[in-house]
């Protein structure tokens, strides 16, 4: 029996039942009353311990600001420190092997094999927020080694599923959900990146195969099981967000909008949800739509501006579609004052549509065009030692404006829709491809008399 006088298996019957709970309570946009619910056994279950680890770390990839980074890391730090007080005193390896190969699982409790699963999860989340703290070379190589540890354990359970000798215990399918996230992530995941970088991640161990990544989190979105509606929110990212803007295939929007009916119907209200129903309404090419479901998820919470922002970077977009260049330029200046993932995008956004303004029009709070594209090179983010693409893009525009006698730009935020593959969601709507054409033809005519002129 456990300190608490019950057995390890109804322990964790307990704690999946009230972090499932959380969740429920998270997904309905009750974040803190979420984090209160978990907080007071932390220290003492592992499940309490990662979802309430994992709350502190969306919020903190949500607001990229250094100490909501830092603490979500001394938190998932502590989070992996309570799973391994539940892990076989032995190494994993060790400890699956012997699994594997003998016919008796008493050595190996359910209670362990579920220890296995959320300290390699808090593993790969420690990866993540390591790449976003530091810059140097020194992080990177500690991520790298945490993200391999994690991709060697989750193989080694999916074996353990595989394995004739396994027997299924009370909370089986919370454990195959977590293998089937970690594999699906890590393959899906993998598969996104260049062909030579891919070969060799292969060649270290790695393998990353998209159809099977898909499938793994497919049948775990399918289960009812505490990591379902992460399997799914996971899928969602792929379909409507990874593969349009990557440009590494065709999402399924039928796929998404199948996945999505479900959770819209039980959290109507839900952020995160109205998010993703936005964005299938964008890629539909139902702009209207989509503005009226963005606006929805901002007025359905408070906690969380984070979900305002990415709201409001969808809505810039929207706006950038219907060439209304003042409202896109309201959410670009609001996002410029309120977030902080990539102020060189949003201010270069600013500058960008500034220049796209008539004559006649009043420039909002005596922002300058110039001045603005000049700041730019200043404002350069790195993560994971690396530049954003989108911000290299903005700073080598911007360094047109550096000189005393600028050449502008014709039609900057018509170059930039086009590196997040915008076109392809205009294109399925006439009158918006139509508009768009007008304005290039426009630029082509200024140019051509400003040609003239010299």
């Amino acid at each position: 029996l456990s300190s608490s006088g019950r057995s390890p298996t109804s322990d964790l019957n307990m704690a999946l039942h009230e972090c499932m709970a959380a969740l429920d309570l998270f997904l309905n946009n009750k974040f803190s009353d979420a984090l209160a619910s978990l907080q007071a056994k932390t220290k003492d279950s592992m499940y309490h311990a990662l979802t309430y680890a994992t709350i502190l770390e969306m919020q903190a990839m949500m607001t990229f600001d250094p100490q909501d980074i830092l603490n979500a890391g001394n938190t998932m730090k502590e989070a992996q420190a309570t799973c391994q007080k539940f892990r076989k005193k032995s190494t994993v390896a060790d400890s699956i092997n012997n699994l594997v190969h003998r016919q008796s699982l008493e050595h190996f409790t359910e209670e362990e094999i579920h220890a296995e699963i959320c300290y390699a999860e808090c593993l790969l989340q420690r990866a993540a927020l390591t790449f976003l703290q530091d810059e140097n070379m020194v992080s990177f190589i500690k991520g790298g080694i945490k993200v391999r540890n994690s991709y060697q354990t989750y193989r080694e359970l999916d074996s353990l599923i595989q394995s004739p000798h396994y027997v299924k215990g009370e909370n089986h399918l919370h454990f195959e959900g977590g293998v089937k996230l970690g594999v699906g992530a890590f393959n899906l995941t993998l598969s996104m990146f260049p062909a030579r970088i891919l070969r060799l991640l292969e060649f270290v161990g790695f393998s990353g195969n998209k159809e099977h990544g898909l499938l793994q989190l497919q049948e775990g979105a399918s289960s009812y099981s505490f990591r379902s509606v992460l399997c799914t929110m996971l899928l969602l990212c792929y379909h409507t967000f990874m593969t349009f803007v990557l440009g590494t295939g065709k999402g399924n929007i039928e796929e998404a909008e199948r996945l999505l009916k479900p959770y819209l119907a039980r959290y109507p209200k839900g952020a995160i949800f109205l998010f993703f129903a936005g964005r299938i309404e964008t890629l539909k090419g139902n702009i209207d739509a989509a503005v009226n479901r963005y606006e929805e998820c901002c007025e359905a919470q408070q906690y969380w501006k984070q979900f305002h922002h990415m709201c409001y970077w969808e809505l810039m977009w929207c706006f950038t579609y219907k060439r209304q260049w003042k409202m896109a330029f309201f959410y670009a200046d609001l996002l410029s004052k309120e977030n902080t993932w990539s102020k060189a995008t949003y201010i270069y956004m600013k500058a960008a549509y500034l220049s796209m303004f008539g004559p006649d029009d009043c420039s909002p709070f005596g922002d300058s065009e110039v001045e603005l594209f000049r700041i730019v090179p200043s404002l350069k983010l790195k993560i994971a030692g690396k530049s954003l693409p989108t911000e290299k893009f903005a700073i080598r525009k911007a360094r047109r404006y550096l000189s005393s006698n600028p050449i502008p730009l014709p039609v900057p935020p018509l170059e930039m829709m086009y590196i997040w593959n915008g076109y392809a969601v205009i294109g399925k709507c006439p009158n918006l491809t139509e508009g768009m054409l007008e304005t290039l033809i426009e630029a082509e005519e200024a140019l051509a008399r400003s040609s003239g002129n010299q």
